[in-house]
């Protein structure tokens, strides 16, 4: 079962230009469209029509980058019937809508703020210790929550490292949040569609409620062939600057209780 997703996977790849239905990729497998479709989720973490969505949003970041087309173009060349589609789905995943990512790759961007939300209640910082496997390149690490197991938007929070070590995410609203880190290799941070993650690291469905900061320890692993693209701006659109670390994702500690969670890949 694990290659019939496997092959499942590649045909995505391979054909996501095409308009490729549940059946088509349930039969690729030879399953039925229920048992492909659980089986699906329980390999990857999300559904095969999420899984393909990301792969043509990926493919019109490479194109948005690599070539002049318009972006009309480049809507149906990754599958899209209608451009209206098109630019909303990118711009709920990405976090700009697909012409402000070109000409931001273009000309580079400010640092990113988020608005937040006035009010006396005090938000949550998630912190930890993250550990990379071995790598022969130096990279560059972005740690991030999100509101979806897919890596797509802006995060709540985000912190950068350049090594195994401690990070910090500030003011993380309450609710329940996906912690996301991906490692890419700085070799690769001055060609935007080469920007494939060398590791990635995981830990869903963290509940914080303010007050109560949480520890999560992230162990990384090379990325793998159920792992969906990054469909996020950053790391494309960060501003690269030594020592910055966007989103308030400072060194420091607020003192208040701390609930401490463990994961491994």
């Amino acid at each position: 079962m694990h290659n019939a997703i496997e092959k499942a996977i590649a045909i995505m790849w391979d054909r996501y230009h095409e308009p490729l239905s549940l059946d088509t990729m349930a039969d690729s497998a030879f399953l039925s469209r229920f048992y492909f479709s659980r089986l699906f989720r329980s390999k990857t973490g999300t559904s095969p029509g999420r899984f393909l969505t990301a792969i043509r949003l990926y493919k019109a970041k490479n194109l948005l980058l690599e070539t002049d087309m318009s972006v009309t173009d480049i809507a149906y060349a990754v599958g899209y019937n209608s451009l209206g589609t098109f630019i909303s789905r990118f711009t709920r995943s990405v976090g700009i809508s697909p012409a402000r990512y070109r000409w931001l790759a273009e000309h580079g961007i400010p640092q990113m703020s988020r608005t937040r939300t006035a009010g006396p209640r005090r938000r949550a910082t998630i912190g930890g210790r993250l550990v990379l496997p071995p790598v022969d390149v130096p990279v560059k690490v972005y740690v991030g929550v999100f509101d979806s197991p897919i890596v797509q938007g802006l995060p709540a929070s985000c912190d950068i490292l350049e090594a195994s070590g401690d990070y910090l995410l500030r003011d993380v609203p309450e609710g329940e949040w996906h912690l996301r880190a991906a490692a890419i290799g700085l070799g690769d941070i001055a060609q935007p569609s080469m920007r494939r993650p060398l590791a990635v690291g995981s830990h869903g469905a963290v509940t914080v409620r303010a007050g109560v900061d949480l520890t999560v320890d992230l162990e990384l692993r090379p990325i793998g062939v159920f792992d969906l693209p990054i469909l996020v701006a950053l790391p494309e659109l960060d501003s690269n600057v030594p020592g910055v670390r966007p989103y308030g994702g400072v060194a420091g500690r607020s003192g208040s209780p701390v609930r401490r969670l463990v994961t491994k890949p």
